[in-house]
């Protein structure tokens, strides 16, 4: 039977590999974006060249009523989700002793809210079907945490905590749920550095390069398949993390 993948932040990026990886294996996809509609609507059109259908939906990940109705879209459509992947999500590069209030609810609520009540709306169809695959795109940073990074680390190494959290409450369910940390990866991301500032990151990570979205997508089709494994931070840096 054809498995169902919601991926959040679809439409460019990490998010944008992991999608076009999971279609060109068979598994119909639900691509999620909310501002990059132009590029949401191409990348189902790439896709679509190649034979495959998907679907794309708008939803702001960070609000209750957005999720509810992508996640009944979907249920009402497929009948189910097997796999959420929590991609969506944002950054800022700031002293911590200039962030306010309004910076911390952005960043809180694109990062960790927005995990947080994606899986609370997908769980039970998984719950009731007694199998589910939930995997949170994390970063190193939740791990080890950034200067000049401080609301961008905290709402990473929160979602650490549901992961590992969730895991243990999910599993009896066959419910499984994973991170993967990216290091640096070459995503619009990158664009905040000078090259230079890239140059000495990539002398500082021991493979001495920077990643791409396909080392992550890679590692969310393993997670995928593999049927033994809950609760992990899995690091993807090149090294970068090692102490």
């Amino acid at each position: 039977m054809e498995k169902i993948a919601i991926v959040t932040g679809a439409s460019k990026g990490i998010g944008r590999e992991i999608a076009k990886n999971l279609a060109r294996q068979n598994i119909k996809v639900i691509a999620n974006y909310n501002k990059s509609e132009e590029k949401a609507i191409k990348l189902k059109e790439e896709l679509e060249k190649e034979g495959i259908e998907i679907d794309i939906i708008k939803a702001d990940v960070s609000k209750r009523q957005d999720v509810k109705k992508m996640i009944t879209y979907t249920i009402n459509k497929y009948k189910k989700v097997d796999i959420l992947i929590n991609n969506a999500g944002i950054s800022e590069y700031k002293l911590f002793t200039e962030e306010t209030d309004e910076d911390w609810n952005r960043l809180i609520n694109n990062n960790l809210y927005s995990a947080f009540i994606t899986s609370q709306e997908v769980i039970p169809n998984m719950i009731e079907n007694k199998n589910g695959c939930i995997i949170n795109i994390s970063s190193i940073w939740g791990m080890i945490g950034a200067s000049m990074e401080v609301l961008y680390s905290i709402s990473k190494a929160g979602m650490d905590g549901l992961t590992k959290s969730l895991a243990k409450e999910l599993g009896p369910s066959n419910i499984r749920v994973n991170s993967i940390a990216p290091g640096i990866i070459n995503t619009d991301m990158c664009k905040d550095f000078s090259e230079q500032e890239l140059k000495d990151i990539t002398e500082e990570i021991p493979l001495q390069k920077i990643g791409e979205p396909s080392d992550i997508s890679k590692c969310v089709n393993w997670l995928i398949n593999e049927k033994y494994t809950t609760g992990q931070i899995i690091s993807i840096n090149g090294g970068w993390s090692i102490t």
